[in-house]
């Protein structure tokens, strides 16, 4: 029965990625000269898929991570730029160095450090914590990409994305942590409780002048979209505040290729 369910989520799981590199690709004029950060990237595997059929060249896509292992692969196997980030998450580029940042299911998972995931257990701390950090990342890919391109699993699709358990997602967080305790000796997935799940409110408010997109499966919104593009004209919200980025001066981008803790995505 696991090895069906897990057949059956990766088929759903290729499909949407699939379906989001379409819309990527439809939302960006991308040409060879076009400069690419892939943020969260893992190896680059699924940039690599995203940008196939493109002029964009692998000298001008950069790989970001915080697993020196997995960049050190994307650099290898795919000829891309590797970037290691710190648990801060602050990025050595200047404002406005790409054109474009993506950025695929990895803004739930900048919450709070990984050795507490399984200790803390207040909702309100966790959230409160988690989307501090989740707007500095924020501020961060506007920072340094004149256009974006940022999902997310939505909170209130009835099938968890990290656990593919359904109504997980909905817990209180002191009950979360014991239900997945239990699901990983019995279930095929085993997921860190890690991530802070963004409904459309928290996420629009990240990114004021993004175009907000849902992505549907069975009707049903099952993630979300940031999307800016010079292709597309800025969204008017009413109450919309500015939020500035910090401006940074840093030198020119030194690549590290030193060891850092392994992904727990």
């Amino acid at each position: 029965m696991a090895a069906h369910l897990r057949q059956l989520f990766d088929r759903i799981s290729a499909r949407a990625r699939e379906q989001r590199a379409r819309l990527f690709r439809d939302a960006f004029t991308l040409t060879a000269e076009t400069r690419i950060l892939d943020l969260g990237s893992e190896w680059g595997g699924n940039i690599h898929a995203v940008l196939a059929g493109t002029p964009v060249r692998p000298e001008h896509t950069f790989i970001a991570d915080i697993s020196s292992g997995l960049l050190e692969r994307g650099r290898k196997q795919f000829g891309y730029n590797p970037v290691l980030v710190q648990q801060d998450g602050k990025l050595p580029f200047p404002d406005g160095y790409f054109d474009v940042v993506y950025c695929n299911s990895v803004i739930e998972h900048v919450t709070v450090p990984k050795d507490e995931v399984w200790s803390l257990r207040s909702g309100k701390e966790f959230r409160e914590r988690s989307l501090k950090h989740q707007r500095e990342f924020a501020r961060e890919i506007q920072r340094v990409g004149r256009q974006f391109f940022v999902q997310t699993p939505y909170r209130w699709f009835f099938i968890e994305a990290h656990s593919w358990l359904p109504f997980v997602g909905w817990l209180p967080r002191r009950v979360l942590i014991p239900v997945l305790k239990v699901a990983r000796t019995v279930w095929p997935t085993r997921t860190h409780p890690d991530w802070y799940l963004l409904n459309k409110r928290e996420f629009e408010s990240l990114f004021d002048d993004a175009e907000i997109r849902a992505e549907k499966w069975l009707g049903l919104t099952k993630s979300i979209m940031a999307v800016k593009s010079e292709k597309t004209p800025r969204p008017l919200r009413l109450a919309a505040t500015s939020r500035m980025p910090e401006r940074y001066s840093p030198e020119t981008p030194v690549l590290q290729t030193t060891t850092s803790p392994e992904s727990s995505r």
